[in-house]
Parts: C-alpha cells; sequence; structure tokens
C-alpha cells in the first residue's frame, strides 16, 4: 500500500465528482478512516463517529436527499462524518474530514466535501444511516477512483498571504 508524501497529497488534491464503478479495498477504506481518527480535537474530545456506505441502494437514498451530493450514487463507497455535540466538534471533525480526503488522493482515490451540519438534508440523511440521536451529521464524501481530472481553481498565494496585517 505505497503511498505519496503529504505536501504532494496536500497540493494534489481535487474534488472528484466522477467515478469509476471499481470496488475500493476494506483496508485502504479503514487506513484512510483512521488517518480521520489521527486528527487533532480540542480538548481531545474525538467527537467523531464514521459510516462508510458501500451498499448501492443506500448511497442512491443519500444521493437523493444530499443536495450537492449526487455524484455519491456512483462512487463506490460514501463516508459519513458525524459528532457528539461537544464546544468544537464541527471544528474537529472538519480537521478528521480533512485528513480523510488528503489519505484518499494519497492512495490514489477522489473523493469530494459535501457540507453535512445544518444543511436542509442532514436530519434525512441521520435517518438514513440510523445515526443515534444527539449526533450531527458535519460532512459526507464519496470515494473511489477518479474518472475524471479536475484541474486547480484555487487563488494564488500572493492573493491571500499576508504578512504582519493586512
Amino acid at each position: 500500500m505505497a503511498t505519496m508524501g503529504a505536501i504532494e497529497a496536500i497540493k494534489g488534491r481535487r474534488s472528484v465528482r466522477r467515478y469509476l464503478p471499481d470496488p475500493v479495498p476494506r483496508e485502504i477504506i479503514e487506513d484512510i478512516v483512521d488517518c480521520g481518527r489521527l486528527a487533532p480535537s480540542a480538548r481531545n474530545d474525538q467527537p467523531w463517529e464514521f459510516v462508510v456506505v458501500t451498499d448501492r441502494t443506500v448511497r442512491e437514498e443519500i444521493a437523493a436527499a444530499a443536495t450537492y451530493g449526487k455524484c455519491i450514487a456512483d462512487a463506490p463507497v460514501c463516508v459519513l462524518a458525524f459528532a457528539r455535540q461537544t464546544p468544537r466538534h464541527t471544528e474537529d471533525t472538519c480537521a478528521a474530514v480533512e485528513n480523510m480526503l488528503i489519505a484518499a488522493y494519497a492512495h490514489g482515490l477522489g473523493s469530494c466535501w459535501i457540507a453535512g451540519e445544518n444543511a436542509p438534508y442532514e436530519k434525512e440523511i441521520a435517518r438514513i444511516c440510523r445515526a443515534p440521536n444527539g449526533l450531527r451529521l458535519v460532512a459526507l464524501f464519496p470515494l473511489g477512483y477518479a474518472n475524471e481530472k479536475p484541474r486547480p481553481n484555487k487563488r494564488d498565494l500572493e492573493e491571500i498571504l499576508h504578512w504582519e496585517k493586512f
């Protein structure tokens, strides 16, 4: 399971919305979720819970509910990041999701961050996945082998970097 370096993965990752139907090996999925588990969290609360969905019918149901998540139906995997409500559960769980997106790219996979918390479909997706009461859906993402090569569309460093003050 050879992977690329962290800087290369961070700089190369892009949002992918088209996927090949090829299954993702379980050990790679587990490694990606493990990278999420190891993210920093305030007070070491670790509020996250992750649900991995490979069942096509369930992925289609999630895709139908998620406004910007239609690509979930065609990806072989969907990962949902839920969190117990703690003072910093959103930030903590977002750090975990970012770790997983970078790990996915390092494994040669595509993904696409989809918002969950406060989205109009948050409760519906929680219902679909039978999430326990009190958990919030923070984010979700499709996962699979990319069937496209998105081009970077990022602001230049000089545009966003400020030294000492604005």
